[in-house]
């Protein structure tokens, strides 16, 4: 059976050459470059990379360079310019490799008309079928309106955005420590983000947007009856939007890595299966060992539903 990976990271082979030579890549460097040699799948080749996807029976990787690389922080003339050099090579691989790779790119967000520019060069020219995301911009979520020309590209180009966390979540500063800034920090994120798009009112303005939240959406689904309660007792909650969040899950898509057959089973009863994609957080230590087999073996799902997930949702979706 087929199966399109959407969740799927790399890192740019130029800035690899860099970390072996001891030198900075677009000013990063150090913890960065420790954070790579602790995973070092993340610094495969392509060649390396399509044989452990044989291995695992993956077709095809919707390739998105490592969250390491967002640097929403840093000067965003530099950042611009690294982002073209990531997007550029994620397009390359893509012509080199066009039956196995497809590829997302990396935005400025911290410079919205530049962000938006590079999505549109991105889905013009490049070939690309969107773009991976953080939760927040140095803080500020997606309901501000600063981001609306950004939301509008998004729409016009059809793109599929990825929402995938930093490397601190909400839960780094509280307690950082026992891997909690990910196992939970990850999902806390990720339902803050739907319900920033949500209670902002931004699916309303820009209904043709797609928005993909990884982790199968953290606790969204699980948190949205209280969110929903929460709607009807404030008026604060209903400033933007006139029907109670729960309604917009099926509005969002989300990848299958839930790490738990009755979280996905309850993902794919709140929002759809055609609302969910595959995805594996390769290459790093919290992806699915097997995640094709797990898919398939999970008795909860009637084939249809893991036919859907596995390849057929991404198919109609991105014409992959």
């Amino acid at each position: 059976m087929r199966s399109i990976d959407m969740h799927a990271h790399i890192s740019p082979e130029s800035y690899i050459r860099a970390v072996e030579a001891g030198e900075d890549w677009y000013g990063i460097s150090g913890l960065s470059h420790e954070f790579h040699r602790m995973v070092p799948r993340t610094m495969w080749s392509p060649e390396q990379r399509l044989t452990d996807m044989d291995s695992i029976g993956v077709d095809v990787h919707v390739l998105s360079t490592n969250a390491v690389f967002y640097c929403y922080d840093r000067d965003p003339v530099t950042v611009t310019a690294m982002d073209r050099e990531c997007n550029d090579y994620v397009s390359q691989l893509i012509k080199d490799h066009p039956d196995r790779f497809a590829g997302l790119a990396n935005l400025p967000m911290q410079d919205v008309p530049a962000a938006a520019t590079e999505l549109e060069r991105a889905m013009t020219q490049l070939g690309l079928k969107g773009a991976m995301i953080d939760d927040h911009v140095n803080g500020i979520p997606y309901d501000d309106p600063r981001f609306y020309p950004l939301w509008e590209v998004a729409e016009q180009t059809g793109a599929f955005i990825l929402i995938h966390q930093a490397l601190e979540t909400l839960v780094t500063p509280r307690i950082n420590r026992y891997h909690l800034p990910n196992t939970i920090g990850n999902l806390v994120d990720r339902a803050v983000t739907f319900a920033s798009f949500v209670f902002g009112g931004v699916m309303d303005k820009y209904p043709d947007l797609r928005i993909c939240l990884s982790h199968g959406g953290g606790y969204t689904c699980f948190g949205a009856g209280r969110m929903d309660r929460g709607w009807q007792v404030r008026s604060e909650a209903r400033v933007n939007i006139s029907q109670p969040p729960s309604s917009y899950l099926n509005r969002f898509y989300y990848d299958c890595l839930t790490h738990s057959e009755p979280a996905l089973r309850m993902l794919i009863d709140s929002a759809g299966a055609d609302r969910v994609v595959f995805g594996t957080d390769w290459p790093f230590d919290m992806c699915t060992d097997w995640p094709v087999s797990w898919v398939l073996g999970l008795e909860s799902l009637s084939q249809e539903e893991k036919e859907a997930i596995l390849y057929k949702n991404l198919e109609s979706l991105l014409g992959i």
